[in-house]
């Protein structure tokens, strides 16, 4: 087990302003970092202050600013970009930081991948693969050690925001084969790691981590004990037939900023059902064994907050003469 305890330097992080970011700043101050946040010069200052008040040191500046960003980069260990978007933030604001570290010799870099692994999908299978996978290029050809870190889907998403439960209609979709395995990380387990990761200094080029490895059919067993109610599985078509509706909805859609419009999360459903950017390394037990947050556990917190609770009934209210 590699040993988590801080090397000298900071740790730079840039996103602290996102969900994932957020979290992996606090597990980074958990173990001791120090934490330099680069946050852009329009943060409005009650956010500075969270951030300082969490023990980060705040640096503000422009991602078209390159003295601003070796200025923010200087004197630090590794830099983690939790930055996410589309082409302008992933080849664009993270070149630039990639640039500037490389620029002032920090040695060490964390992409925003946090991702199924992108490695082995097919050319024009998934865009914002494909943004990851060719910043790794970029990142490869400079000096700088880098680490990536592949934690499949965020488990998160179960719950709702990927649409392959149907609560409502007790119905698990899967597409090609329900038996296909497919990797979920929380974005609490995924930070947790991170930080681990960033304190690291022997960490590999790529860490695999999967909180859970499930199949759509465990998935319908799992829902059917929660609830008591059978789910059942639906087959929604090949995986051919998704990627030929993805690239169709791409088509009739108007172009959007947005990271994950619909056709994305079908491109992604794709990724996974293919098989194509399946975790094979699992790597979780690197920085110690820890309870990792399963798709029960998930989907478990889901069904609770969606059950009413039984209401207690009025007490009688007592009049004294």
């Amino acid at each position: 087990m590699t040993a988590t305890t801080p090397p000298p330097g900071t740790v730079l992080l840039a996103g602290a302003t996102g969900d994932l970011g957020g979290l992996i700043l606090r597990n980074l101050i958990a173990l001791g970092a120090t934490v330099r946040v680069l946050t852009r010069p329009e943060t409005n200052s009650a956010r500075i202050a969270q951030l300082r008040a969490q023990g980060a040191e705040v640096v503000q500046a422009d991602y078209d600013d390159p003295d601003a960003l070796r200025r923010a980069c200087t004197d630090v260990g590794c830099v983690v970009s939790a930055i996410n978007g589309l082409d302008s933030v992933i080849l664009g604001a993270q070149s630039r930081l990639l640039e500037a570290a490389a620029a002032v010799g920090v040695p060490r870099f964390i992409p925003s991948d946090f991702s199924i692994d992108y490695r082995g999908i097919r050319p024009r299978s998934n865009r914002n693969l494909e943004l990851r996978r060719d910043f790794a290029q970029r990142l490869d050809a400079t000096q700088i050690q880098a680490t990536s870190i592949l934690n499949g889907a965020f488990t998160d998403m179960l719950s709702g925001q990927a649409p392959m439960i149907l609560f409502s209609r007790r119905r698990v979709l899967f597409w090609s084969d329900p038996d296909q395995v497919l990797d979920f990380t929380t974005k609490d387990d995924t930070a947790t790691y991170t930080a681990a990761a960033a304190v690291d200094e022997r960490a590999p080029r790529v860490l695999q981590i999967a909180g859970d490895q499930v199949t759509a059919r465990n998935l319908a067993s799992t829902m059917t004990d929660l609830t008591g109610t059978p789910f059942r599985l639906l087959y929604a078509g090949s995986v051919g037939s998704l990627t030929a509706m993805s690239r169709a909805v791409r088509a009739i859609m108007p172009a959007s900023t947005e990271p994950f419009p619909p056709w994305q999360g079908m491109q992604y459903f794709a990724s996974m059902f293919s098989g194509d950017a399946t975790l094979r390394f699992i790597n979780n037990d690197r920085y110690g064994r820890r309870k990792w947050t399963t798709a029960r556990d998930v989907l478990e917190q889901h069904h609770q907050s969606q059950t009413p609770r039984p209401q207690s009934s009025p007490r009688a209210t007592v009049h004294k003469t």
